[in-house]
C-alpha cells in the first residue's frame, strides 16, 4: 500500500468487532508515537494504552452523557489510548512561549496522526475523541490533577461489513495556494 492509499483509506471508526487488540499490534502502535517528531525533541506525551476490559469499559462510558451521546459507540472498541499532555523540554517551552505557540499541541496531534495510520495498515480502525469527561478519566487512570489529556482514540477491528466512506473534503483551490494566502503575488516591495 501506499502512502497515499494508506491515508486515503484511514477513515474515522465507529463500530468494532468483539475481538481484542493483539499486544504486538499495540506495541507497534506505541513505537509509531515513540518516534513521531515534536518540537526539540520533546517527545511531550504520555501514552496510555487501556487494553482491560472493565477498566476500558469505565473509560468509554466518560467519552458520552445523556445529553451528548454521539461517542457512545467507544463502550464497543476493544481499546481506548490516551494522549497525556507532558511538560516539553526548556527550549521548546521557551520557543512556544516567545512564539505563542502551544507545541505540545501540535506535537500530539502529529502523534495521534501517526498512531491512527500505523493502526489502518495493521487494519485496525481508530476514532480520535475530543469529546470526554477529562477529570473522571484522570482519576480512573491515577493521572495526577495537574496533567491535562489531549485527546483519546478508540481502536479495533472495524466490522467486515463496514464501508469506506467517500471523503467529503474542501477542493485544494480551497484549503491551499502557492506563495502567497489570497492567490495574489506576494507584495515584495513591503518586506
Amino acid at each position: 500500500m501506499t502512502f497515499q492509499e494508506l491515508i486515503s483509506k484511514r477513515q474515522s471508526v465507529r463500530r468494532y468487532q468483539d475481538k481484542p487488540v493483539e499486544r504486538g499490534k499495540l506495541e507497534l502502535l506505541i513505537d509509531a508515537v515513540r518516534i513521531s517528531p515534536s518540537a526539540c525533541n520533546s517527545q511531550p506525551w504520555k501514552l496510555i494504552i487501556v487494553d482491560g476490559p472493565e477498566l476500558k469499559g469505565q473509560i468509554a462510558k466518560a467519552t458520552f452523557s445523556k445529553t451528548m451521546a454521539f461517542n457512545r459507540f467507544t463502550v464497543e472498541a476493544p481499546v481506548i489510548a490516551v494522549f497525556v499532555i507532558e511538560k516539553p523540554k526548556l527550549v521548546a517551552q521557551i520557543g512556544g512561549s516567545l512564539k505563542n505557540r502551544e507545541f505540545p499541541l501540535i506535537d500530539i496531534g502529529i502523534a495521534a496522526g501517526l498512531f491512527c495510520l500505523q493502526a489502518t495498515e495493521l487494519g485496525l480502525g481508530t476514532c480520535m475523541i475530543g469529546w470526554f469527561n477529562e477529570k473522571k478519566v484522570k482519576k480512573l487512570l491515577n493521572i495526577p490533577p495537574k496533567k491535562r489529556i489531549g485527546l483519546l482514540i478508540s481502536v479495533g477491528y472495524e466490522p467486515i461489513d463496514y464501508k469506506q466512506r467517500q471523503k467529503i473534503r474542501k477542493n485544494k483551490e480551497e484549503m491551499s495556494s502557492f506563495n502567497s494566502y489570497t492567490r495574489q503575488p506576494p507584495n515584495l516591495n513591503n518586506s
